[in-house]
């Protein structure tokens, strides 16, 4: 066997390029192949061959532009930013030579503006409660507030941030205090130190029931201890109308009134706080003090043209659910008083029993339904025996019962008795007082 026959025979050679002569390997009678030469800079400028693509199909076609109709139903998607990026720039390209889909492009974009909230650079007026609420669960005070008191707590301490960043100006601005007396609305002209001077004084009451000094300093026993004395002889004690000095004083002293409340451990509930013609166990005497802070502290925000909230829903309820329980004895005296109807029945109906009744609901946060004995403050409210149904929002009946709105004012729902209904809602406007 030859060379030749032995390298073609040898599977790694089969073409025999490694054979002289072989038809892959070039002899002395073939010429060397040629090496092409480098490309030429004049030929990168060719055009690359157009890549094909996978299933051999011709490359896309470029997209047509949009047209018009089709531009402008894409006006209302751009001015909310719902386009895509291509949608974007084929409408802002349209809006450049289009006025009229410029101008409805504007009109959409000014109506989207209407449609978002603007934020407030306030605080969310839940965050410090939300805040508290957080670090309270994890470490529990060891000498807690008690229930009855938190609403004072809370109303004390929103007055007090309303009046923080007071100056000269707010603290003297003019404020009119309104109450009821029979049938008549009543008001007082002060200023905004004047209802703090105020609300220190009445809140004296609390503080003396609970042992703690009488902001009057002993000018109260010649005064008398009613609210309407006390601010009088408060007002009367200084040559110079009230300034911002008074806001420490009353901090104090409601700070001092919390403090004292929460270490008898809420055993000091049933004490008896005297308001002079009347008396009022502490848990509702805190309550009715909670209820004139905030609703002189709305006095002085609308004084000074700032808003203020109501209180918190559980708060609010309280308060109303304390005015409740105080209409059948304030009926009673205007009855006594002869200013609302007699009773229907008649005998007094025994206490413990029930008898002719108004529902009471309140409407809103807070709000509730109460049945108002209508013949007797010992009387039980029922639904068997109602006879007259009243609706009203919870802030509004509020503002009822402070003396700020007249009953015939108020917005009340009305269903019965329409007799019943008036003296209620003036038995309630008959709870307020300055």
């Amino acid at each position: 066997m030859t060379n030749a026959d032995r390298h073609a025979e040898d599977p790694f050679d089969p073409d025999g390029y490694g054979t002289p002569g072989a038809p892959g390997t070039p002899g002395p009678s073939q010429p060397s192949p040629r090496i092409p030469l480098p490309r030429a800079a004049a030929e990168d400028d060719a055009a690359y061959p157009a890549v094909r693509q996978e299933g051999g199909g011709v490359p896309a076609p470029p997209t047509p532009p949009l047209e018009h109709p089709v531009l402008k139903s894409l006006l209302g998607a751009w001015a909310l930013a719902a386009c895509s990026a291509e949608e974007s720039e084929a409408v802002e390209e349209h809006l450049g030579g289009c006025g009229a889909c410029a101008d409805e492009a504007r009109r959409l974009r000014e109506a989207v503006g209407l449609l978002q909230r603007p934020e407030p650079l306030d605080l969310d007026p839940g965050l410090r409660t939300r805040v508290l609420a957080s670090c309270l669960e994890r470490r529990p005070p060891r000498i807690p507030v008690p229930e009855w008191a938190l609403s004072y707590d809370a109303e004390a301490a929103r007055l007090d941030a309303l009046l923080q960043d007071f100056g000269d100006s707010e603290w003297h601005a003019p404020v009119r205090l309104r109450w009821f007396t029979g049938e008549r609305q009543e008001n007082r002209r002060t200023t905004v130190a004047g209802v703090i001077a105020h609300l220190h004084a009445v809140d004296g009451l609390v503080a003396v029931a609970l042992g703690l000094d009488d902001p009057l300093r002993g000018g109260a026993d010649d005064v008398g201890c009613g609210p309407v004395a006390r601010t009088e002889f408060s007002w009367r004690s200084t040559r110079f109308p009230h300034t911002r000095t008074v806001r420490a004083p009353w901090r104090a002293q409601a700070h001092d009134i919390v403090r004292t409340a929460s270490f008898t451990g809420g055993s000091a509930g049933g004490l008896g706080v005297s308001y002079g013609d009347f008396e009022l166990p502490l848990r509702d005497a805190l309550l009715d003090r909670a209820f004139e802070c905030w609703v002189h502290a709305d006095d002085i925000a609308q004084a000074v043209d700032y808003p203020y909230d109501p209180p918190a829903p559980r708060h609010l309820r309280a308060m109303i659910e304390l005015a409740a329980r105080m209409l059948p004895a304030a009926l009673a005296e205007r009855r006594l008083a002869g200013l609302a109807s007699p009773g229907r029945t008649r005998h007094l109906v025994p206490a413990g029993h029930p008898g002719r009744s108004l529902r009471l609901e309140i409407e809103g946060l807070g709000g509730g339904e109460w049945f108002i004995p209508l013949d007797s403050p010992a009387a039980v409210g029922s639904a068997e025996y109602e006879v007259a149904h009243v609706a009203l929002d919870g802030v509004e009946f509020c503002q009822l019962a402070a003396g700020h709105i007249a009953p015939d004012d108020a917005a009340a729902g009305q269903v019965g008795d329409r007799e019943a209904i008036r003296d209620v809602l003036f038995a309630a406007a008959a709870l307020s007082r300055m």
